[in-house]
């Protein structure tokens, strides 16, 4: 192997969740004389943990690092040969090229390729350019305009044109003015925002410094759920960080620009994603949604001008001042333009992080760049804008990533949260999950959000469990209308959705389990049975020494019965089989 000059890590919570600490720790021991660096999510997710070697030619990644494989490779480094296996070289790889090539990297651009906690690395990347060509040479005004030219709208999930949203800062009145990026990501199967300020948080802290400017804020707040440790741990370092380099606090290079921002820990509600819910938990208060007008560019926290926007956000700010608004807005479909960032989760081959440009089609992201289904079954659906979203069945994943296309489904592009689903999944249970999400998450202050989603709920559970009447879909229909009309906030106002967009495009899988008393999908327990195909069970007990209430019984080379009283319809058997011998019904 030719001579490297340093070993990179990948230390994002994906990676040390696969086991990246302990490679790291390996390594380190290992005392190869080479310099071990350490980096974020580069959005492989499904090939942690990852090491890349750097050398003159390079840099090379490989994928699927375990302690095996890091022997192989601490003995290539120390006798300079080449003998790892080439389906590591993940970059390389099938599977690598068709996840990277297909995407556009802006809000990503730095993530999984520089040090987070490096300032340095992140100066030699380009970074704070940005903010040094505002002081500069541009009036606040000008880079307002350069915003808005731009087209970038808020990645948060609402979709408002961002360079509007500061003007209406920059035209209000009252000092001090706030800023604060909405980091309360809690959407299920969600993670854009936890990787980007893992992985480039200083992109973030650019992008408000240059909003900061142009509106005449001095004072900030990242607002970051506490489950998020390790984007909390280096966003404080790169705000200290630059605080050194007075690129943040008081007469910031050496002008009279001054801001200061600090990091408010959120304890995990999801209403507090909400922006005025969020701005009474900053100032201590009980997150709970207030009326508007007036707005927070009028009044938000302590009562002063305020503008809030995600991290997605603002990370796509610096390129946009940095190289002008055409490379931004040249991606574009519709009124969408840019890039935007999707979490791969679910029953997908390749789970991880994309960013992909405005136009590209549902089913290009899943199939193409995800590479389509884990498990082998047909697709059934996607979920896409979290429990605020909605359910788009496989027949509409030729729909373009844009607003308003996606809205025209019934569901929103939220803030990129996209969970995968075979045909394996009952989308009445799906509906179920996601309601009983938001109507724990409810703050409780409207009405029709507190108790229209409990009795939404329970009709969805009483259908899961084999008692629906008649009238529960009509019912579901009409609780739905009322909560969405009547609540206060988003929360409310989308939580019907997943029940909505799953009545559209799945009533079939409603009826079937109200009037047949059928699961199609075999996931609600009380309306399937689990028995033994004898034409294909060939008696190899491997379900039966996999049952956990050992309800199966049988010879060896003879057919194997289940025990109906005894099952308690798990699956084990099912999954454990490799002939197809047992039959969900």
């Amino acid at each position: 192997m030719e001579n490297s000059g340093r070993i990179i890590v990948g230390m994002g919570s994906c990676g040390i969740a696969a086991g990246a600490k302990a490679v790291y720790q390996q390594l380190e021991k290992a005392d190869l004389g080479i310099p071990l660096g350490l980096t974020s999510c580069v959005g492989m997710c499904f090939a942690e943990p990852i090491v890349e070697v750097e050398s003159l030619s390079g840099r090379i990644m490989y994928g699927n690092v375990d302690a095996a494989f890091a022997d192989k490779l601490i003995e290539s480094l120390k006798t300079g040969t080449e003998n790892l296996p080439a389906e590591n070289r993940i970059k390389e790889s099938s599977d690598g090229k068709k996840y990277l090539d297909r995407q556009v990297k802006i809000a990503l651009k730095n993530c999984g390729v520089i040090d987070p906690e490096n300032i340095d690395e992140y100066i030699a990347a380009g970074g704070y350019d940005a903010i040094k060509k505002c002081i500069e040479s541009m009036k606040p005004d000008e880079v307002i305009e350069t915003v808005k030219e731009s087209g970038l709208r808020g990645r948060g999930g609402a979709g408002f044109t961002t360079g509007i949203k500061w003007s209406f800062l920059a035209g209000a009145k009252g000092d001090p003015k706030y800023l604060v990026c909405n980091a309360d990501e809690g959407d299920p199967g969600a993670f854009m925002d936890r990787a980007v300020l893992e992985g480039d948080p200083h992109s973030v802290i650019e992008g408000m410094l240059v909003a900061a400017y142009s509106t005449g804020a001095s004072l900030g707040y990242v607002y970051c759920r506490a489950e998020y440790p390790l984007a909390i741990k280096r966003l404080i370092k790169a705000i200290a960080d630059a605080e050194e380099r007075n690129l943040m606090g008081d007469n910031i290079l050496g002008t009279e620009f001054s801001f200061h921002l600090k990091v408010k820990e959120g304890a995990g509600a999801f209403v507090c994603g909400e922006e005025t819910a969020l701005m009474a938990s900053i100032e201590g208060r009980r997150g709970m949604p207030a009326l508007r007008p007036p707005f927070p560019a009028e009044a938000g926290i302590k009562g002063k001008p305020t503008n809030i926007n995600n991290v997605e956000t603002y990370a796509n700010v610096p390129f946009i001042i940095r190289e002008g608004p055409s490379s931004f807005n040249k991606y574009s479909y519709g009124s969408s333009v840019g890039t935007k960032v999707f979490a791969l989760a679910g029953k997908i081959k390749r789970v991880g992080l994309v960013e992909v440009p405005m136009g590209i089609s549902i089913r290009e992201i899943i199939e193409e760049i995800g590479g389509g289904s884990a498990t082998g079954n047909p697709i059934k659906a996607v979920q896409l804008g979290g429990p605020a979203g909605g359910c788009i069945p496989e027949s509409l994943f030729d729909t373009p990533i844009d607003y308003d296309s996606i809205n025209a489904t019934g569901a929103i592009m939220g803030s990129g949260g996209m969970v995968v689903m075979d045909d394996q999944t009952c989308m009445v249970d799906v509906a179920r999950y996601f309601l009983n999400f938001t109507q724990k998450e409810s703050c409780g202050k409207c009405t029709f959000c507190r108790i229209g989603t409990k009795r939404m709920l329970e009709i969805l559970t009483r259908i899961t469990d084999g008692k629906g009447v008649e009238n529960d879909i009509s019912l579901l229909e009409e609780l739905a209308g009322h909560i969405k009309k009547t609540s206060l906030c988003g929360l409310g106002q989308l939580a019907p959705n997943p029940v909505l967009t799953t009545l559209k495009y799945f009533r079939d899988e409603y009826e079937a389990h109200i009037v047949d008393k059928k699961c199609p999908a075999g996931v609600c327990k009380p309306l399937i049975t689990f028995t033994v195909n004898p034409e294909n069970c060939v008696g190899c007990t491997a379900c039966a020494k996999a049952c956990p209430t050992k309800c199966i019984s049988g010879e060896r080379k003879e057919v194997h019965f289940i025990d109906p009283e005894k099952c308690v319809k798990c699956g084990i058997c099912r999954d454990t089989c490799k002939f197809d011998a047992i039959d969900v019904e």
